[in-house]
């Protein structure tokens, strides 16, 4: 049996992203701070005949995370694929410009970013390598790439995740394990900014499936209209 662990499991993307391997047979593993949520995700996915089972844990707490996917692997017998893309509340950091910028306000979201990432990889890789297989995908916004001025602390962080998600691409060259970056240039089902291009979750989704399948050679994929 094959299964997926997406950690920051919502009701948009990372619904989506369920559906979009929970119909190829996969077993889903939902990974967010909130158990009423992820309980409400399981239904939704039970409901539709995927095999799905809710882990509670916040990414800032790396203990409860790993021991959320050590769960998840051993009901599921191991994790196949790893997503990460925890989006933060709002409210909870301060969006700053690159001048007005602060290490404080940089360090929730690296801790956010970055280090749940590799909290959240160090969890399932070891197996992985004793497989010889494993795909492990890690999603930003395309600010990561292209950053924009307002949310220049946002940015930063996941450039730095960036950067170490297609670092880890390299390192496993060969492996069978596949890493790779997803770049999500648009809005993720309503416009937040106006005249900014918005996509459906389920336009979004099956770029997944692609980096797990049939584009295990690329360390990144961005998605934009």
């Amino acid at each position: 049996m094959t299964s997926i662990a997406i950690v920051g499991a919502g009701p948009q993307l990372g619904l989506a992203i369920a559906r979009t391997f929970g119909s190829q047979g996969f077993d889903v593993a939902l990974i967010s701070r909130n158990r009423e949520k992820l309980d409400g995700l399981v239904g939704t996915l039970t409901a539709e005949g995927i095999t799905a089972a809710a882990f509670p844990a916040d990414v800032l707490d790396r203990d409860a995370l790993s021991q959320a996917l050590k769960d998840a692997a051993a009901q599921f017998g191991g994790i196949d694929v790893l997503e990460y893309s925890p989006v933060g509340t709002m409210g909870s950091t301060a969006l700053t410009t690159p001048a007005e910028t602060e290490p404080s306000h940089v360090q929730h979201e690296i801790e956010f970013q970055l280090y749940g990432a590799i909290a959240a990889t160090k969890a399932v890789l070891p197996a992985m390598r004793e497989a010889a297989a494993g795909t492990l995908l890690y999603t930003t916004g395309a600010g990561s790439i292209d950053p924009v001025p307002q949310v220049g602390n946002v940015n930063a962080a996941a450039a730095a995740l960036r950067n170490w998600a297609i670092n880890l691409h390299k390192e496993l060259d060969g492996t069978g394990i596949q890493a790779a970056h997803v770049g999500i240039d648009v809005s993720i089902g309503m416009s937040v900014v106006p005249g900014f291009p918005t996509a459906k979750p389920e336009q979004i989704s099956p770029v997944y499936w692609e980096l797990h399948t049939t584009k295990r050679d690329q360390a990144e994929l961005v998605f934009s209209l």
